[in-house]
């Protein structure tokens, strides 16, 4: 009777003690973040961050100095204006992705600061390494975004990277009235992050 007793009270503890272990392993697990998990509101403060972005790589492309320094400015504001309040994600991430919106700044002020074209081009590949690591960060579900690059950016030899709303090559590093190559570059990467995708 003894042994009978025993063995029912071992059955009965380990039942519980795996059922109790299951529903610990469920709750330390985190849920899996859905791609479409951000506002409108957020995707369209993204948006407006992509656009002022794709008009300063223009201002570039056609070597307008006075309309890179308006553009800067106008993406610095787009950066200050987004809406992480609507960005529903676990907080790691969040933290992640305003971190990488924070430093987006100092290089803006950086670009208009710098004399020399080269070095404004230098400023604006670091802001698209950072614009390049927000938009996977958020995985921005907008239109499909490319990287591009061009082995031959700079004076040095240089790799520059920029994000363009289109696979056609138009390089800001070149530009369309430097003699060279203005289509140098190729398509490295391209993001969409749609639901179910």
């Amino acid at each position: 009777m003894i042994v009978v007793l025993a063995l029912a009270l071992g059955v009965t503890y380990l039942v519980l003690h795996k059922s109790d272990s299951d529903s610990n392993k469920a709750v330390e697990k985190d849920p899996a973040l859905l791609v479409g998990s951000k506002t409108s509101a957020f995707n369209r403060s993204i948006a407006g961050v992509l656009t002022a972005y794709f008009e300063l790589s223009d201002a570039f492309f056609n070597s307008d100095s006075s309309r890179i320094s308006a553009s800067a400015k106008n993406l610095n504001v787009a950066v200050d204006s987004i809406r992480f309040d609507q960005f529903k994600a676990d907080s790691s991430l969040i933290l992640t992705a305003v971190t990488v919106a924070q430093s987006i700044p100092a290089e803006i002020v950086g670009l208009i600061g710098e004399k020399t074209m080269e070095q404004k081009k230098r400023e604006f590949n670091m802001i698209t390494a950072d614009l390049y690591s927000l938009v996977r960060a958020v995985k921005y579900d907008g239109n499909v975004i490319y990287y591009m690059s061009c082995a031959t950016a700079f004076e040095d030899s240089t790799e520059g990277n920029w994000l363009s709303k289109t696979t056609d090559i138009s390089n800001p590093y070149s530009g369309k009235n430097k003699p060279g190559t203005p289509d140098c570059g190729e398509i490295k990467d391209s993001l969409r992050f749609r639901t179910g995708e």
